[in-house]
């Protein structure tokens, strides 16, 4: 099997996936969409002849936050999963067929200025995504460490000040006693004049 029969097989199974996920996306959008559509009053349903109590289950407050904080799906997550994934994906996929293939063929190294210029215009967008990738790993890296930081910052605020009070209240419970020593003292001392 030639390196351009088995590169046209795997361009025609990614473009196959690349339509399954796509359907698969604009289904979850539709999903979500028809979530927010408001609900068709029914029919009241008619009373049986026996009344029967039904216990009406309550939905929890969560199950309503849930669906009110859930975030929906943009543009930009549909261009990644569409258009950055498969592109990304392509480009490894693409250069390691060709080093396994230029390894065992010397075919492919014939042609191997041919590759590497679709490797290089395959890998311009796929290097960008994948920089622009990680940049975004650094920023919730340093969210993170923001935020454990302000975190660590509360807690040794919190037990300074739960130390500061615990020796407040001791020191007013020393002084209270000390308070009621001398008035003691005092009313021995005048009991005896």
């Amino acid at each position: 099997m030639k390196p351009i029969e088995i590169l046209e097989i795997l361009a025609v199974v990614l473009a196959v996936l690349g339509v399954v996920y796509g359907a698969l996306v604009v289904s979850i959008i539709l999903k979500r969409a028809f979530l927010y559509l408001p609900q068709i009053p029914s029919f009241p349903k008619q009373k049986p002849l026996k009344k029967q109590k039904k216990k009406k289950s309550k939905k929890r407050r969560t199950e309503y936050m849930s669906k009110e904080a859930s975030e929906g799906i943009t543009f930009n997550d549909i261009f990644m999963f569409m258009i950055a994934v498969p592109l990304v994906l392509l480009w490894v996929g693409f250069a390691g067929f060709v080093i396994h293939t230029g390894l065992n063929n010397s075919a492919v190294l014939e042609n191997i200025e041919a590759y590497t210029t679709l490797i290089a215009i395959l890998g311009g967008p796929a290097l960008l995504i994948i920089k622009d990738a990680l940049d975004v790993w650094k920023q919730e890296q340093a969210e993170k460490t923001a935020f454990y930081k302000v975190k660590a910052q509360a807690v040794i605020d919190y037990n300074d000040a739960s130390q500061k009070q615990a020796q407040m209240i001791e020191a007013n419970a020393q002084s209270q006693e000390h308070k009621m020593e001398t008035s003691s003292l005092t009313k021995v001392t005048a009991k005896k004049k």
